[in-house]
């Protein structure tokens, strides 16, 4: 079972936390990471575009002049793709980007990802995510305290105001609740930290 420090806002040491084998110590699973990633990005595509072909555009019943004698190449519709205000060729259309994924597939990849950040030592725990104020200013000294440079995804209990106002301004540093974390927002930062409650919970789902 692997066990980790634990930390307060202040990157001063306040304890260890004993974390499952079933959650951060599991093999790390490149494909099924990378499933994980692309089923997120597909599902975040709006697949809205849509523009007119040929036989959608409205007029053009009319033949613009006559088949012969103008010297001018034959046509029959003026909504053909040539023309001005005519159809598109093989215009875009609205579609489903959409792809599914299962539940255990999709923890497992998140499990996995977390496991790696663990071995990796991009992976910290602390004891409280929390601010006084709900200023820009305390989480910039958060993040000077543990000498992060690189951008950092904080993950809280619960959803919390003054951390999320706190932090928004800073481009680097991204929040979320621990019901909102997946395996995208992993592996996209570099460095992950968890409070000690949103381990807690993520360990209470991982032994359900």
């Amino acid at each position: 079972m692997p066990s980790v420090k634990l930390y307060n806002m202040k990157a001063k040491e306040v304890g260890t936390m004993e974390l499952s084998d079933e959650l951060f110590a599991i093999e790390y699973n490149e494909p099924l990471i990378h499933q994980a990633v692309v089923t997120r990005l597909a599902n975040e595509r709006q697949g809205t575009k849509s523009s007119l072909t040929r036989t959608e555009v409205r007029g053009g019943g009319k033949k613009p002049y006559r088949q012969k004698g103008t010297g001018n190449a034959r046509q029959g519709s003026t909504r053909a793709p040539q023309w001005i205000k005519g159809g598109v060729v093989f215009a875009p259309k609205s579609r489903d980007f959409s792809k599914k994924m299962n539940v255990t597939a999709r923890r497992t990849a998140l499990y996995s990802a977390l496991s790696k950040k663990l071995a990796d030592a991009e992976l910290f725990v602390v004891d409280e995510v929390a601010v006084a104020e709900g200023k820009t200013k305390e989480f910039v000294a958060f993040l000077n305290a543990f000498k992060f440079e690189k951008t950092v995804l904080v993950v809280m209990d619960n959803s919390d105001e003054k951390v999320i106002r706190a932090a928004r301004n800073i481009k680097k540093l991204s929040t979320m609740p621990v019901a909102q974390l997946n395996t995208y927002d992993v592996v996209k930062n570099a460095v992950v930290v968890l409070s000690k409650g949103s381990v807690e919970k993520l360990q209470e789902v991982c032994g359900e």
